[in-house]
């Protein structure tokens, strides 16, 4: 599964610290988050089928940025629209300067393995749950709602 979601809650979840720029992100908005930000690793997941040719697009150019050019960067996901096929457009992505290349089939245990991320977290505490606020005119609405669905039963 290579939903950013998904990605972002993992890599949290194993003490990641995470900026999610979003779908469909412009090449020259990742290059500036990427100068401005210095992460260890940008990972890019591709759920379209296009990540083929998008991603070798911007791998293309971040290499090119000198300041960039030594950045970890991995892409993952849907690569192309060939379903089991898509594993040919691995070899291409790597060669076209990406770190990691993950299809989305089995892609998932090996990214963890790439970026060392074995077996579960550790548990952490969690905050102590915090008693309820009343919000005004809830009881009043409940009640509203329940003679409403006497009255039509």
């Amino acid at each position: 599964m290579w939903n950013l979601v998904f990605l972002q809650l993992l890599l949290e979840e194993h003490g990641g610290e995470v900026h999610n720029l979003g779908a469909c992100v412009p090449d020259q908005v990742i290059i500036d988050e990427c100068r401005k930000v210095r992460p260890d690793v940008l990972v890019l997941s591709t759920v379209n089928g296009h990540g083929h040719i998008d991603g070798l697009r911007l791998i293309k150019k971040i290499r090119s940025e000198p300041d960039l050019k030594d950045l970890r960067v991995v892409i993952g996901g849907k690569l192309g629209v060939r379903g089991a096929e898509n594993v040919k457009f691995i070899q291409g992505l790597a060669d076209g300067g990406f770190d990691g290349v993950f299809e989305s089939e089995g892609g998932l245990r090996n990214f963890q393995e790439f970026l060392g991320l074995g077996g579960r977290p550790a548990p952490r505490a969690l905050p102590r749950p915090q008693p309820a606020v009343p919000v005004p005119g809830m009881a009043e609405a409940t009640e509203d709602a329940s003679r409403l669905a006497e009255a039509i039963a």
